[in-house]
């Protein structure tokens, strides 16, 4: 089938920025040019009038969670909620709904103590009160911390004796159980719940990948594949029920499993699924101030820091394992500390293999890079992916937590551009919504919710905002000659957005709606 678009702006992502017309067939992106040329090209193309709109290359996905997406369909959301009232009617409303068997788990998820009275976290006795009769797991909104309540604890077997996993803690006051957990704490006992059936979670795993392709998403990522996920995985591919493609990064503990499980998926897609390289996280996150950070938080005390998850010896085991498989290695890195530890590790063993840099090793995150780690980050291949939209969900906190100074450094887009480090944006959903234009938005404009302006010397055109989450991205996938532009002989992964936002106003970028979103000449959206 030949599709011939024409009839609004279509943006390239090439040297030739835009085109008149462009011609699909058989998923594939036949030729781009003026509307008469491509007729007379294909007299029997169905002709798309684009009607004003505009279309671009599908947005890509740098980094997220899809089966956290699709797990926390199935929990109550906790987003926003400013109090201990309001997250009891929500939990109670969800029982009610849901009609959940009482004794058995109950999840909460997009928990924020930072919009709660004094910063602070509920209790325990609150915890245990929000609904007595199931157990309560509550994930914070960075994805690093945790609530538990007392059943759960039981449950779990933790006790005031249980020692924490190193790089982890376990909420203890006056010797008495907090119920909070964060880091490889909270990982470690996340993983002792029980999941849902298979069957709620394959409704979920669709309908995630609804919400993905609504936000113009045609390319997702598993940021972090724990051996827990495996049946998941085959269950996608024996059902084969995706229709985006999906990269996958196991975890260290798991990277073999994963690799001999689903060796069809290793480095190629296998029903839309890659197995994408090895996964690694060093720290936490700046707004629950457990990112490691060369310059201690505002209002603590003089060594709080946050810290580090892995030691140097094991980040340099993991960048020698990407190496010796020949996988791209990921690192998740919040803080200037544990960026300058990706960078001390992976310099160490891009001695011994110099391939290690083609590889495209990912620091994740990257909030707090130092404009001073970043040309040794280019000498290495790094390539950083910014959770930009931390300026807006979170810039007002991390000027508590950093001060203004430090805080309108985070995600330095604009110097990185300038000193030449390759770059992409993500949400890391599910802590936020995979809403690539309010992240366009935020990467042009750096505006907080309380309306600071942070960092306005790192703001950035429209149109390298838009390159981090297409060409930019598919180079970071090393998929840049299949996707992330409009060109002949790449894939038909295309979005039609309602404007151009290259003629919208800068603060007008968020409003844009996805008319529609296309995979392989497809569509798998219509807004």
């Amino acid at each position: 089938m030949k599709k011939l678009y024409f009839g609004g702006s279509i943006l390239t992502m090439e040297k030739e920025a835009s085109a008149e017309a462009l011609l699909t067939e058989d998923g594939r992106i036949r030729m781009t040019g003026s509307k008469e040329a491509l007729m007379a090209a294909a007299r029997d193309a169905e002709l798309v009038n684009l009607d004003g709109a505009a279309l671009l290359p599908a947005f890509i996905d740098p980094h997220s969670h899809f089966s956290q997406v699709a797990s926390g369909l199935l929990q109550v959301s906790l987003d926003g909620a400013v109090s201990y009232a309001e997250i009891k009617k929500r939990i109670s409303a969800f029982v009610e709904r849901s009609g959940c068997p009482k004794g058995g788990w109950l999840m909460a998820r997009d928990y924020d103590h930072n919009l709660l009275e004094g910063h602070r976290n509920l209790t325990l006795d609150q915890l245990d009160d929000l609904a007595p009769e199931y157990a309560v797991a509550i994930q914070h909104k960075s994805g690093h911390m945790g609530l538990f309540n007392s059943l759960a604890l039981t449950f779990l077997g933790v006790t005031v004796d249980t020692p924490a996993p190193e790089g982890g803690r376990i909420g203890l006051e006056d010797g008495r159980l907090t119920g909070y957990m964060e880091e490889n704490a909270y990982f470690t006992y996340m993983r002792k719940i029980p999941m849902p059936s298979m069957a709620e979670l394959g409704k979920a795993y669709c309908r995630a990948q609804e919400l993905y392709a609504s936000y113009g998403i045609a390319t997702l990522q598993e940021g972090m594949l724990v051996e827990q996920m495996l049946p998941l995985y085959d269950m996608l591919l024996r059902e084969k029920i995706l229709k985006l493609d999906l990269v996958a990064y196991p975890e260290r503990a798991c990277f073999e499993k994963a690799y001999q499980t689903f060796p069809e998926s290793a480095g190629h897609y296998s029903d839309h699924i890659r197995l994408g390289g090895l996964k690694i996280f060093l720290d936490g996150s700046p707004q629950g101030r457990t990112a490691w950070v060369r310059t201690p938080y505002l209002g603590g005390a003089p060594d709080d820091r946050g810290y580090g998850t892995m030691k140097d010896e094991e980040v340099r085991e993991a960048f020698v394992l990407a190496a010796r498989k020949g996988v791209q290695p990921l690192a998740h890195c919040n803080g200037d500390a544990a960026a300058a530890q990706m960078i001390r590790c992976l310099a160490e063993e891009e001695k011994k293999y110099p391939a290690l840099k083609d590889l495209k090793p990912v620091m994740i995150h990257a909030q707090l890079l130092g404009i001073d780690q970043i040309p040794e980050a280019v000498q290495l291949g790094i390539i950083a992916s910014f959770f930009v939209a931390h300026v807006w969900h979170w810039g007002d906190v991390h000027i508590r937590n950093l001060g203004l100074e430090r805080a309108s450094r985070i995600s330095p887009a604009a110097s990185a551009l300038k000193l030449g480090l390759p770059f992409t944006f993500h949400q890391d959903a599910p802590v936020i919504a995979p809403d690539m234009l309010e992240t366009i938005w935020c990467a042009v404009n750096r505006r907080t919710r309380g309306g600071v302006l942070l960092g306005a010397e790192e703001r950035i055109p429209v149109m390298e905002a838009l390159k981090a989450v297409t060409i930019n991205a598919a180079y970071q996938y090393s998929e840049e000659n299949e996707k992330g532009s409009l060109r002949a002989g790449k894939q038909a992964d295309m979005v039609i957005l309602d404007k151009n936002p290259l003629e919208a106003a800068p603060d007008e970028l968020r409003n844009i709606k996805v008319l529609r979103t296309i995979k392989s000449g497809e569509t798998v959206y219509q807004g």
